[in-house]
């Protein structure tokens, strides 16, 4: 089998190249706008994103998605949360049953979780504020695209600016849902298959990320 990326390192400075090729991080630095946020989905999204920031000498940030899992039924999603922005799938609690308390109490459990990663990530060093930034959220890879939009609404309502997506792989269907949302300024990415199996298919080596390289990369930059 071919691989086009030998890990996730690789595929960063790929992707780097990418953005470079078809515009360049936009907008630049100035007085009045900073230099664009890369922000790496955690966790396989950092190592990725790392290699984006290093290449355009871009901040580098962190950011966990969680899933709001039903009572029970702890994989079947009825939401999710991030950067502190709670997005519950239209009447999904109601059908399920799922009292207002309920829900309220899976939010804080799993904000709760959020931010212990996200702090455990960063070390000392305090979050980034998303407001009036350009963003560019960088994962892995997309499958189904549910996680990065995710992202891309929580970033939005934290007041970012714009926002790109940026990923080493993914379906074409889901890119272009991302391209036709006029919340999304750009969308970047290297390797479209056709057809589409699963994002561990472009990479030789497609390992879990542990906590660690999270936080070395973190710290490198």
């Amino acid at each position: 089998m071919s691989y086009l990326f030998a890990d996730r390192a690789d595929a960063g400075r790929m992707l780097a190249e990418r953005i470079r090729v078809t515009g360049g991080l936009l907008p630049g630095s100035s007085a009045e706008q900073p230099l664009p946020l890369i922000v790496g989905l955690a966790r396989g999204g950092v190592p990725v994103a790392r290699e984006v920031a290093e290449t355009f000498d871009a901040p580098l940030e962190v950011l966990v998605v969680r899933k709001l899992g039903a009572p029970g039924q702890p994989e079947y999603a009825m939401g999710a949360i991030a950067a502190g922005q709670v997005f519950v799938a239209d009447d999904v609690p109601r059908r399920l049953g799922v009292s207002d308390r309920q829900l309220h109490e899976i939010v804080m459990r799993e904000d709760a979780l959020r931010i212990e990663r996200e702090t455990k990530y960063r070390q000392e060093r305090q979050p980034y504020s998303f407001d009036g930034r350009f963003v560019v959220l960088v994962d892995d890879g997309i499958a189904t695209g549910a996680t990065m939009a995710v992202a891309a609404r929580a970033v939005r309502a934290a007041g970012a600016a714009g926002i790109m997506i940026a990923v080493p792989t993914a379906p074409r269907d889901a890119l272009r849902r991302f391209a036709d949302d006029p919340d999304i300024d750009r969308v970047v990415a290297v390797d479209v298959p056709e057809p589409f199996s699963a994002v561990g298919f472009s990479y030789r080596d497609f390992g879990q990320v542990p906590d660690d390289d999270v936080v070395s990369c973190l710290r490198d930059r």
